[in-house]
Parts: C-alpha cells; structure tokens; sequence
C-alpha cells in the first residue's frame, strides 16, 4: 500500500491569517462599513457593475479557479484600473469572505453606494421608489433590481431600514445597485417632503388604498412624475405614513391570496407608471 500526504498549502495564496484578508472579512459588520465607507461586493456580476464607476473597486480577492473562470473579466479589470490590487486566495478564505452559499470565487471591496437625496433629486426624476422600514435585506435589493428594470430615476431607503451595503441587499440586486442612484434618509417625513417639492407625486402602495392602480393608470394620474412610497414586509405602511402620500392605492387582488409580497408590489406599482409615462410620452430611457 502507498500513502498520500495532503498537498502543501501554496504560499503564493492569501490565507484566512493574512492581514488583507482579515481586514475585508471586518466588512461583513454595519458598524465597520459605516466607519470605513466600503464594502464588499461578491460575484463576478457585481463586480463588472462596479467597474462602470472609475474608482468604485479598491481591491479584488480572487481564487485561482475563479481567475481561469472569469478570466475577460480581470482583464478588463486590468486594464481600467490597473492600480487596483488583485489577490489570489485559498478556499477557505475565500469562504470566508463570501457569504454566499457557494462562493463565485471573486469578491472586491468598493467604495459606497449611497447619494444624497438631494443628489437624487436634482435632475428632476419622474419615477422613484420609497422603502420605508424595509428590514430585509434581499427585499431591498429585489425592489433595486425592479426599480432598475422599470427604469426608476433612483430608489431612497428611509426610515430604520436595512443596510444598503448589506452583502445580501447587493447580491439580490443582481448589479442594480449600480445603476440607479440609492439615497439613505432617517427621516421619513423630511424625504417625502423633499420628495413633494421636487415636483413628485406621492402615491403609498396599500391594501386599504381608496384607488385601484389600473383605474388610476387609466385615469391617467400615473403618467404623472411619480414617488410610490412602499412599506415593511411584515406590517405595511402605518398610517401616519400613509398620511404622508398624495394618495393611497391598492393593488386589487382578484384571487385567494391575502396579500402580495413587497417586491412583487414595486414591480406592478413601478412597471404600471413606466408604462403610462412611456405611453404619455413623457419619459426618455435612463442613460
């Protein structure tokens, strides 16, 4: 009988010990992203979106399977910014960064996300989504990702709602997180009324809403620029927020269910008034 020993670790990789690695890993806690305005962007998706913003990416943290893999991707990598750091890692740091079931094999840590609402507001938007309170983070980034896909002027998180940083809120954004700008507001009241003043219609997504949104599409009041304001997964919209908006309308719900879950809201509230803004001729496509 012959014996096998376990192949010798190569010391051309990072390990879970090594200082970069132990320093990105803090990323996975709020406090830390908040203290060091970066964050940690995982999978190959995230970081092609990242790229798109010159000084967005810091440093990349790659296995080297994944480096065969998602080769045109580091080249491109490397060509763009090529003073970004690229480190070859072992399994179990990779593992360690990622918190995804099964890793892509490539993380990068990025600068922040988050605008001004003011920013957001400026160019003067006809189509926002408002997540009051949205504690989950896979939620929020689905509401990203659908505000993106309608073609939405941004997305503001208000109230105490979840980390837009989260790895879980940008995985879920599938990139979108990238695309739009995202504002960060504690103060609900104060967005909404910014919100007002900068020309947009306020419409709360509600159950109890006195109008339906396809009589509202067809009245043509969704033609209008337009802020839906959305609520928690769990309770909805309180009513003193409601009482914030413009107007309240409900999604009618024609079957047995009880009710639609948040991210499938946004997507018929957004994609309703993409429709009638296209069909009025009033929204060009976003840059």
């Amino acid at each position: 009988m012959t014996s096998s020993t376990p192949a010798a670790p190569d010391p051309a990789l990072l390990t879970t010990r090594s200082a970069r690695v132990r320093e990105a890993r803090k990323l996975s806690r709020r406090s830390v992203r908040t203290e060091r305005r970066l964050f940690v962007v995982d999978g190959p998706k995230g970081l092609e979106a990242a790229l798109e913003t010159p000084g967005r990416v810091r440093e990349v943290f790659v296995t080297p399977a994944a480096a065969e893999r998602y080769g045109a991707l580091l080249t491109t990598l490397a060509r763009t910014a090529p003073a970004v750091p690229v480190h070859r890692v072992d399994g179990p740091a990779m593992e360690a960064l990622s918190d995804a079931v099964t890793p892509a094999g490539v993380v990068a840590v990025c600068t922040p996300l988050d605008v001004p609402l003011a920013e957001l507001l400026a160019p003067g938007p006809r189509l926002v989504a408002l997540c009051a309170d949205v504690r989950d983070p896979g939620n929020a980034g689905t509401v990203v990702r659908c505000a993106d896909a309608a073609g939405a002027d941004g997305v503001a998180l208000l109230g105490n709602a979840v980390d837009l940083h989260n790895p879980k809120t940008v995985r879920a954004s599938v990139g979108s997180v990238f695309h739009l700008p995202i504002a960060v507001e504690t103060d609900v009241a104060g967005a909404v009324a910014a919100v007002r003043a900068a020309g947009l219609r306020v419409l709360a997504a509600d159950g109890g809403g006195r109008l339906d949104l396809f009589e509202a599409e067809a009245s043509g009041l969704l033609a209008e620029p337009t802020a839906w304001l959305l609520g928690n997964e769990a309770w909805g919209l309180p009513g003193e927020v409601a009482a914030l908006a413009d107007d309240v309308v409900s999604i009618p719900i024609h079957g047995r269910a009880e009710s639609l879950n948040l991210a499938t809201a946004a997507a018929l509230c957004l994609y309703a008034s993409a429709r009638a803004q296209r069909a009025a001729g009033a929204a060009a496509p976003r840059p």
